[in-house]
């Protein structure tokens, strides 16, 4: 056995067998460079899916509503305790007596602030004590308060979205109420875009 290891030990050795060892290690650090070679340009080749370049060749996908002037009613928080309720100065404007607080009625409006609390006093007829809402009926294209930012909603004009200037006549929880800058059938984008930003609309 030690005589058949030193003899392949003795053929290694010669300069033919050196040769092919080699051209065997040559060829293979040659083929390792080729394949990786290969891989990189592959890579390179392949039609990996950017978001950021689809959205820029084909548009930002964007939710949109279609709007049209309608009659509609806001729902104003009020909180009642022994039927009296106490608004800011900023609100109270929005109450007025008859109007309706669920199954009740508002019965008296103050002119004048309250001394004791700082806001205006808003009585009630025969309401449970809690949180109600009053319907304030107004006509106006309503849209979703996410939709506005400040005084501004952005609207689709082709592939484009383009920023609107309107004029708001009432909000509530929900809703917003443009009293104009939109037109019947303007479809305002829910989704979050910029000015003239390239959008495509979700079906």
């Amino acid at each position: 056995m030690k005589e058949k290891i030193e003899n392949i030990i003795k053929k290694l050795q010669t300069r033919k067998s050196k040769n092919i060892i080699y051209w065997i290690v040559g060829g293979l650090v040659l083929f390792a460079f080729a394949y990786r070679f290969y891989m990189v340009a592959a890579e390179r080749n392949a039609n990996v899916f950017n978001i950021i370049r689809n959205n820029a060749s084909n548009g930002t996908p964007v939710n949109v509503i279609t709007v049209s002037g309608q009659d509609g009613i806001l729902h104003e928080p009020v909180n009642i305790r022994n039927n009296r309720a106490y608004v800011a100065g900023n609100r109270v404007g929005m109450f007025k007596v008859g109007q309706n607080v669920g199954n009740c009625k508002i019965s008296y409006v103050s002119n004048n602030i309250d001394l004791d609390t700082g806001m205006y006093v808003i009585k009630t007829s025969k309401c449970t004590d809690g949180l109600g809402f009053i319907e304030n009926k107004k006509y106006g294209f309503y849209v979703p308060g996410s939709a506005v930012s400040g005084n501004y909603v952005y609207v689709v004009n082709g592939d484009i979205a383009q920023k609107r200037e309107v004029v708001i006549s009432g909000r509530d929880l929900q809703n917003v109420v443009i009293q104009s800058g939109l037109n019947d059938g303007d479809m305002v984008i829910l989704s979050n875009v910029k000015d003239n930003q390239k959008i495509r609309v979700i079906k």
